[in-house]
């Protein structure tokens, strides 16, 4: 009995949390403000171990991927470039750090699913 039960209970456990589960789809910035311009480049600072970040203005409003490229100091390369990715989950918009797999969640930033 008590196996039954538990065995109901795990199942309906999985089709909550399946439900609530939203696919990551690809994603642009579509109403970009001076406040989610700031909080992209803040973002992208932390995941780089809050190292100085300078982004154009139309960062993610045409493609999903943001590539940074590290420093250039007398001609020496300095690591490959970074890669972070605007999803849409649901409603809101989250931007994941491709080497680490870290999603950050952007609360100033409008976004919509890409055009591939």
């Amino acid at each position: 009995m008590i196996r039954a039960g538990a065995l109901v209970l795990c199942q309906l456990l999985c089709a909550c949390t399946s439900s609530l589960a939203q696919p990551a789809v690809p994603a642009i910035i579509d109403k970009p403000t001076k406040e989610s311009r700031a909080e992209l480049a803040r973002v992208v600072s932390g995941a780089l171990n809050g190292a100085p970040v300078t982004l154009a203005d139309d960062a993610l409003t045409r493609d999903s991927l943001l590539i940074i490229e590290k420093a250039h100091l007398s001609g020496r390369d300095f690591g490959r470039p970074e890669h972070f990715r605007l999803v849409k989950l649901g409603e809101r918009c989250a931007l994941v750090h491709e080497r680490t797999g870290k999603r950050t969640t952007l609360a100033s930033t409008s976004c919509e699913p890409a055009v591939p």
